[in-house]
């Protein structure tokens, strides 16, 4: 059965634009960025790369990017926008890829995506070279928890705004729409996420929940009331 994306590629590709969403472009890139500017990095496999925005940010900072997805339709127009970039479509949970090919492997809002979160985590350490660092953007699992098409908030009785989620310790699949886009989204506990990272022997050494730094003011709450997204940084020694 579809997960959706392929159906939703040019929707979801009309929505992020050249700068992409409100939530990366305001939220995440710049912590992400600084984390890639710290290390010093040569080589980075993203994994779900999408339309390939961020291996053309990491190609900006003179890092050498692979992209790698999935859905065929994201693949071809990440290729269009770079004609010299290495685009391919693949799963993460069987990348092509030699032992320790990459001294960056990046998963950037991906994971939630991913069926099998532990098989993709498994790859991604192994295609990591020693000393090498996964870097990790994703949902916060209260907001993945919640329901997905009414972005976790609800009004109470008395009119307070509130994030209502159930069930956050299960792991669930749900689609969520917007924007044209309909694609299946995968909720897991952080301690799974911690689990699987730690029993691939990798160390924690970068956590953040990132504000939003600019941009609307007005989504500028919405993104601050909670944090929205996470950031952790693994190195494997």
């Amino acid at each position: 059965m579809s997960d959706g994306w392929e159906e939703s590629a040019q929707a979801w590709i009309a929505s992020q634009g050249d700068s992409g969403d409100f939530g990366r472009q305001w939220v995440m890139d710049a912590p992400m960025l600084a984390r890639v500017r710290r290390g010093r990095f040569r080589r980075a496999l993203d994994v779900g790369c999408g339309e390939g925005r961020f291996c053309r940010m990491l190609k900006a900072e003179g890092v050498e990017a692979v992209g790698i997805d999935p859905a065929p339709a994201l693949i071809d127009h990440a290729r269009a926008m770079d004609p010299g970039g290495d685009y391919r479509v693949e799963a993460a949970e069987a990348l092509g890829f030699a032992d320790g090919s990459f001294d960056l492997v990046v998963s950037y809002l991906s994971l939630i995506d991913i069926p099998d979160a532990g098989a993709a985590i498994a790859e991604m350490a192994r295609v990591l070279a020693p000393g090498g660092t996964l870097l990790i953007a994703n949902l916060a699992g209260y907001n993945s928890a919640a329901d997905a098409n009414e972005l976790g908030w609800a009004t109470l009785v008395d009119g307070r705004r509130a994030h209502a989620m159930d069930h956050y310790l299960e792991e669930k699949v749900g689609w969520i729409a917007w924007k044209g886009i309909r694609i299946q989204n995968w909720h897991r506990p952080l301690s799974t996420y911690m689990t699987l990272l730690l029993e691939q022997g990798l160390r924690l050494t970068h956590f953040d929940e990132p504000r939003a730094h600019g941009g609307d003011p007005m989504r500028q709450t919405h993104y601050n009331r909670a944090p929205w997204f996470m950031l952790m940084e693994w190195t494997k020694p």
